[in-house]
């Protein structure tokens, strides 16, 4: 039986559903609501403020295009249906592949691969690293591949397609709780975070649907193409980042550890992505 303290370190609404729905398994509620290797680390009592590790990872941020203007020409309870069948996409692909769900910020999804503990063999990557990177990259086309199943229901019905912002990173980061002692949260910061975060803002501004950043191993050379070298804001040095080979927006650069930088990112097309 899940204890007393468990149940308290989850949000509010979390605490409710317990209250009304006494059918369903208080563990159960938990892992869904939080996740299941954060679910195991509260039902190990690891729920004070500020406890963690560091650990090694690759970072998934993936927020829907163009949600300010859909949410505003639909209804409210028609944006909530259409957030979840994006999220089916997104972060349905994240845990078919291993990958754990920190949060849904707004309509944007944030996860984690854990370096090592993404359960993709190892010999089918050179590293565990890459294995980890291997199973994000996987995770990323089976989002685009559910969107576009999605896209062909909302096509057929006169709605609109959607589409996606997705930047991978790996760096390290510190994975444990944040907040305070009557609300927390498991989470992961650290200045790899807020650079894939701004990655995001280069996918939009190269109009890609999934940017990697040059921390990711180049051990997918048939899958990766270099999209140059751009600033990210807040960040000093310019950083080379890539795109999936079959990504449909841009001409390709094929990858080389020996090839010239490519010019910065236009001004113009950089401010836009900040807008």
């Amino acid at each position: 039986m899940i204890g007393a303290g468990a149940v308290q370190a989850l949000p509010s609404y979390s605490r409710l559903v317990f209250a009304m729905n006494q059918s369903a398994s208080p563990k159960d509620l938990l892992l869904t609501y939080i996740g299941g290797r954060t679910g195991e680390r509260v039902l190990a009592g690891q729920s004070k403020p500020g406890q963690g590790e560091t650990i090694h990872a690759v970072i998934w941020f993936c927020d829907l295009r163009d949600s300010t203007r859909l949410s505003e020409a639909m209804q409210l309870d028609e944006f909530l249906r259409l957030l979840n069948g994006f999220f089916d996409c997104s972060a349905g692909a994240v845990l078919a592949h291993g990958g754990e769900i920190l949060s849904y910020i707004g309509d944007a999804v944030f996860a984690v691969f854990p370096i090592g503990r993404t359960g993709t063999p190892l010999d089918k990557a050179c590293t565990p690293e890459e294995g980890a990177c291997a199973a994000a990259l996987a995770a990323a086309r089976a989002a685009l591949s559910r969107l576009a199943a999605l896209n062909e229901t909302r096509l057929q019905q006169g709605e609109p397609p959607l589409k996606f912002s997705l930047a991978l990173h790996a760096g390290d980061v510190k994975y444990g709780n944040i907040g305070i002692a009557q609300r927390l949260q498991f989470t992961i910061i650290g200045s790899a975070v807020n650079e894939a975060a701004r990655l995001v803002e280069i996918c939009k501004a190269l109009n890609r649907s999934i940017v990697v950043s040059s921390a990711f191993p180049r051990c997918f050379p048939d899958n990766l193409v270099s999209l140059g070298f751009h600033r990210l804001r807040g960040v000093n040095d310019p950083q080379e980042v890539f795109g999936l080979a079959d990504d449909y927006h841009l001409p390709t650069i094929a990858v080389s550890s020996r090839t010239a930088p490519e010019p910065l990112a236009s001004l113009s097309a950089f401010s836009l992505a900040q807008k």
